[in-house]
């Protein structure tokens, strides 16, 4: 799982710093004299979601004075920087199909009247309510893997003397000072927030003349009475000129296909979970423990449980290419040296008939047979899941409801790794009142869902321009083949394309700026690359509380790592580190 993208700020080391104003970067040569044209003009607007993105979003489009609607399941701001203690739903073996991995969509019956209402009875409704909510992929201990002066909101800066490592808890503070800020706390009472309120499906609205115009929401909002024990649920639709998508990339956890899993999880269901299950350290006590995966949740994890458990075993997918085994170090920096790493599991063996899990057999590819096993944590990531989007998967059942287009293309893959056919990876190139914020990897998403969400407010006001739309296909190609076409790396921006992107809608929007007027953006502040460098050497290069890492022995061979390194070398590493497939 990545809370954060690992190493965001390392695009500081893989470029200068750029001026603190862009040069302007001019897109007139590829369609933008045209321009795109929407079919209606742009004044209502619903975000999914009011975790950092949304809340980023919100602000921006309310300051253009678009009317804005933000829907969050949840019962307060800051998405997964909210905190319970509250475990989700164990993740299933296999997994579910990445159109419902999230959640199941919950519509009114056929043909009941709008708002229509349900009641839960007592621990029917408390079930539901943690279901519908979603608690969140963080542990108590968790601190964000970006320094404070590279985690922080545009025009809302940490106070003066912040730490540079921050908590969770931090976090979350800063989120609903936010959120205060703009009076779009659960306790301001914003009409424009709707609390515990789950958007259950998305569909392209018919105008009276059976043309597509704008969107109609199916939302359901669900609310416990603590007093009676009752839960009240209620569905009513809402219609919108314009849709923001900012529900997060952590929702539907993947678990691997190894053969045997699924027998091992129906058998020993509580002691085999996803990371996004795991909340404090104690529950490990004397325990041997098995961490399947090692990017940033299973490197933390580990580190976490390290001095409660008895044991800690880290098994690792090796790079196909073994020179590019290098990208390990960054993460085994993190793990005490005490820790074991093992190779990738070839399978979980048949199980005997009153087997327990200590003494079932784990065969890893290299033959080795572990045993005695208390608890395996697989840390193995997530899929991209919008449930509330069926008609753009191939494959998923979806009817419309009365008054909604039949027409849809898929453009969500099935496999859940990356989504297609978007502008600047925001805008939906068929029909851009549709975007996207904050789905790419490796990328620090206060700062850059702030360039988003302002090119959202400027597009949709007509303060900047799209390029036509076989312009815009002709730029989402350009860019297909830069991250290596469709597929899983279309997600991942290494540190040169993190540093273009950037530079492209700093560019494009004060461009605008100039030309339409409104709002302008600064470029990276200066001290970005001193930062990220100072911040990469005490996090990844130096020992763990005074102990030899992991690392140590497995570098061994590689004569050492020289974070400071300049030029080639330099690059050599941060692209080994930011690989996709390790």
């Amino acid at each position: 799982m990545h809370i954060l993208n690992l190493l965001s700020f390392a695009c500081a080391l893989a470029a200068p710093c750029i001026a603190a104003i862009q040069s302007p970067f001019t897109t007139k040569e590829r369609g933008e004299d045209e321009g795109y044209n929407f079919k209606y003009p742009i004044r209502k607007v619903a975000i999914v979601g009011a975790g950092p993105s949304g809340l980023i979003a919100y602000r921006e489009l309310t300051e253009v004075s678009l009317q804005v609607r933000v829907f969050e399941r949840d019962n307060v701001p800051g998405g997964n920087w909210h905190y319970t203690e509250d475990p989700p739903r164990d993740a299933p073996v296999p997994n579910a199909p990445v159109s419902l991995a999230d959640f199941v969509p919950s519509l009114p019956p056929p043909g009941v009247v709008l708002p229509y209402s349900e009641i839960y009875e007592n621990g029917e409704g408390e079930d539901e309510w943690r279901y519908f909510r979603g608690p969140s992929p963080v542990w108590e201990s968790l601190k964000s893997n970006a320094p404070a002066p590279l985690q922080q909101i545009p025009d809302f800066p940490w106070p003066a003397g912040t730490q540079w490592e921050l908590t969770q808890r931090q976090l979350q503070s800063y989120m609903r000072a936010f959120a205060s800020l703009h009076g779009a706390n659960s306790n301001d009472d914003n009409p424009s927030f709707a609390y515990n309120t789950r958007v259950e499906l998305i569909e392209k609205r018919l105008n009276d003349a059976g043309e597509e115009e704008g969107w109609r929401l199916w939302l359901k909002e669900l609310v416990p009475d603590l007093a009676s024990g009752k839960t009240r649920a209620t569905w009513w639709t809402e219609e919108f000129d314009a849709v923001i998508v900012a529900s997060g990339r952590y929702n539907a956890p993947y678990m691997p296909d190894i053969p045997g899993l699924a027998e091992w999880k129906a058998r020993f269901s509580h002691q085999l979970a996803h990371s996004r299950s795991y909340r404090r350290p104690e529950s490990l006590d004397n325990k041997t423990v098995l961490i399947v995966g090692a990017q940033t949740s299973g490197a933390e994890i580990s580190r976490d449980i390290n001095k409660h458990a008895k044991q800690v075993l880290q098994s690792i997918k090796a790079h196909p290419d073994e020179h590019k085994d290098i990208s390990a170090v960054g993460l085994l920096a993190r793990l005490p040296r005490n820790t074991t790493i093992v190779p990738e599991i070839k399978q979980f063996l048949p199980l005997e008939d009153g087997s327990t899990l200590e003494s079932s057999k784990i065969e890893l590819v290299n033959g080795t047979i572990l045993t005695g096993i208390d608890h395996i944590i697989f840390a193995t990531g997530y899929r991209y899941s919008y449930p509330f989007l069926p008609q753009y998967y191939n494959e998923s059942v979806y009817v419309p409801r009365e008054g909604a287009s039949d027409k849809a293309v898929p453009f969500i893959a099935l496999s859940g790794e990356y989504l297609r056919d978007l502008h600047l990876d925001l805008f939906y190139i068929r029909d851009p009142t549709l975007a996207f914020l904050s789905i790419t990897f490796r990328m620090q998403t206060f700062t850059y869902c702030g360039y988003q969400s302002l090119a959202l407010a400027k597009v949709w006001t007509g303060t900047a321009k799209l390029p036509d739309t076989d312009t815009m296909w002709e730029m989402y190609d350009d860019l297909v083949k830069e991250r290596g076409g469709i597929g899983k790396t279309l997600p991942y921006l290494g540190p040169g394309q993190h540093e273009g992107m950037r530079r492209r809608y700093i560019g494009w929007l004060n461009e605008a700026a100039n030309k339409y007027g409104g709002k302008q953006i600064d470029g990276v502040p200066k001290y970005t690359d001193e930062v990220g460098r100072y911040w990469w050497a005490a996090q990844y290069g130096v020992p763990l509380n005074g102990e030899e890492s992991a690392l140590s022995a497995y570098m061994a061979g590689f004569g050492g790592l020289d974070l400071f390194a300049e030029g080639e070398s330099q690059q050599n590493i941060i692209d080994a580190l930011w690989d996709v497939d390790w």
